[in-house]
């Protein structure tokens, strides 16, 4: 059985740690945009934004209408992410119950 939830875990991991990234990349350009230091306009930085908000949307949904409003300061990335880091941490150790 180790052979295959080995690697599973592993890529879950990766796929997690990945996930962690593109969220802050989301947020990142979120704010660039906001403050009008790039331009939708431009093809390029649309499709980045277009594919950053359709990866995250889905997972940043719920936590929005959970969070209360800060008043323009979108706190739910954060809290994603330390959900996500969490998430690590039971699965990584899962995985070390599992070896013994």
């Amino acid at each position: 059985m180790d052979i295959i939830l080995d690697p599973l875990i592993q890529i879950v991991l990766i796929a997690l740690n990945f996930y962690v990234w593109l969220v802050i990349a989301a947020a990142i350009m979120s704010w660039l945009i906001a403050f009008g230091v790039i331009n939708t306009y431009n093809r390029f930085v649309y499709l980045v934004n277009d594919f950053l908000y359709r990866i995250t949307e889905p997972a940043l949904r719920p936590l929005r209408r959970i969070v209360p409003n800060l008043g323009g300061i979108d706190i739910s990335p954060v809290i994603l992410i330390l959900i996500i880091y969490f998430l690590q941490m039971v699965l990584e150790r899962v995985y070390v119950e599992m070896l013994h």
